[in-house]
């Protein structure tokens, strides 16, 4: 088995959602909890078939979204695994609970903008998603001052009142 380190390429703004499923049904099952979550959402979501042809599928709302998916998913290249890139204006917290709520849906990997590595089992067989690093390691503890910010910030986006 090797391990490999697979980085998503993205626009540093653009946010995504990385997951397993079970089922080919998953393109058409999440595709409508997107829509039916946010009207109007501007996404692209591909998913690694796991048998038979073993192809990309894929569906979305946003020819840019669908690229980053499509070239993500095969660089990814893990059996089952699904990756949603939203358009601007949108975030994960607005369509996670609609996500994990597909029955198909198995894990969540991770949900962000942060620049991120995918850690992957290479096998003869295929690959399997081992885990995510997700941004950067923490450089210390918050203070009264940063405690401050985070609660100002999220009065600020309309998160908390």
């Amino acid at each position: 088995m090797e391990i490999k380190s697979v980085k998503i390429e993205k626009p540093q703004e653009v946010n995504f959602i990385l997951g397993q499923s079970h089922f080919i049904k998953t393109v058409e099952d999440i595709h409508e909890a997107l829509v039916s979550s946010v009207p109007g959402i501007k996404f692209g979501l591909a998913f690694c078939e796991a048998s038979g042809k073993c192809l990309v599928r894929w569906s979305g709302t946003d020819e840019a979204m669908l690229d980053l998916a499509r070239k993500n998913a095969l660089a990814v290249g893990a059996g089952h695994s699904f990756i949603i890139f939203l358009g601007e204006g949108f975030f994960p917290l607005n369509v996670l609970n609609a996500i994990k709520a597909v029955p198909e849906v198995c894990h969540i990997y991770c949900a962000t903008a942060n620049p991120t590595l995918v850690l992957v089992a290479q096998e003869k067989a295929g690959r399997a998603i081992l885990g995510v690093v997700d941004g950067e390691s923490p450089k210390g503890i918050e203070g009264e001052e940063d405690i401050k910010w985070r609660k100002d910030l999220l009065r600020k986006i309309g998160y908390k009142s």
